[in-house]
């Protein structure tokens, strides 16, 4: 039996000039985030004398499939088992967060678990970077407008910037994450699933996102909380820019409701927009105003390993 976690991932700045139509448009994208203690989990078992031993795939997540390989409808799972030739197996999806549409890079994080876990029971040495880069191609074939941020950030752990230039690997960038350390970080759900595809789709993003990026890692390396927080709340005004499925009117009384709430100093939502989670930022010891007003808000930090074999 093989156990396999992966990070969820949070974006600070840059987001969608990871897109491959950004980088062709401008030939370089580039983004700042962060793993988070929140995991998808992959777990893959072959039986004796039961289903695999009779040729069937066995494939648990919201649902339970019992099939040949090519007829798996969870595209993760088929994607990575065509890849690997892997044969039939059992194979069973876990998450700390049940919502789809998350804006965590729920995909890409079980994309990148599954290939490490795969690979590492076929004896093959695949490093973090590695996992990223076949779980990019391998994703990119059901969903091609998956961001290069998406299986970087889950899989590589610590504060980080990716820099993408067209036609090359991308370039990571570690990133002092001790400048977190002065906040409470949380996640607040809006209630909202969307799907990031139908809104990338409609996504234009500007050349001042680029520059948001350059200013947060100054930020960062100097530890200018003030500017650090300032250049979250400018991302997330620029970012609505992009599209006008980003915000609705949900969400816009969310977004509200945050800039009243006591010690909160920064605030964005999460991955395309649309719904999933706002990521707040809150004076250290005044996470709990955030949780009086809402309830379903959850505490999260800095994860350091980025995919991991248990």
């Amino acid at each position: 039996m093989n156990i396999t976690r992966c990070p969820f991932r949070i974006g600070l700045a840059g987001g969608s000039t990871d897109l491959e139509s950004f980088i062709q448009s401008h030939g370089y994208g580039s983004v700042i985030n962060f793993p988070i203690n929140l995991y998808t989990y992959t777990i893959t078992h072959k039986d004796v004398l039961g289903r695999n031993a009779d040729g069937n795939y066995v494939v648990n997540y919201s649902k339970r499939e019992e099939c040949k390989m090519v007829d798996i409808k969870n595209d993760v799972v088929r994607e990575v088992l065509l890849h690997f030739e892997k044969e039939p197996c059992m194979i069973t999806l876990m998450s700390d967060v049940s919502s789809s549409g998350s804006g965590l890079a729920a995909s890409s994080s079980y994309m990148v678990s599954l290939v490490k876990t795969i690979s590492q029971s076929l004896g093959q040495e695949l490093s973090n970077y590695e996992c990223c880069k076949l779980a990019l191609k391998l994703e990119r074939k059901f969903n091609p407008l998956t961001g290069y941020q998406d299986p970087y950030g889950c899989g590589l752990g610590g504060l980080k910037r990716l820099h993408f230039t067209e036609g090359e690997p991308p370039e990571v960038q570690e990133l002092d994450s001790s400048i977190l350390k002065y906040f409470d970080v949380s996640l607040v759900h809006t209630g909202i699933v969307r799907s990031s595809t139908d809104i990338l789709k409609t996504v234009t993003p500007s050349q001042n996102l680029l520059n948001i990026v350059d200013a947060m890692e100054q930020a960062i390396v100097t530890k200018n909380d003030n500017d650090f927080c300032r250049l979250i709340n400018e991302g997330w005004e620029e970012k609505q820019k992009t599209s006008r499925m980003i915000c609705n009117g949900d969400i816009n009384t969310i977004d509200y409701m945050l800039s009243k709430t006591k010690g909160v100093v920064a605030k964005r939502l999460c991955g395309a927009g649309g719904g999933g989670f706002f990521l707040v930022f809150s004076e250290l010891g005044a996470y709990k105003y955030v949780k009086e007003k809402f309830p379903s808000g959850y505490k999260v930090k800095l994860n350091e390993d980025g995919v991991k074999i248990l």
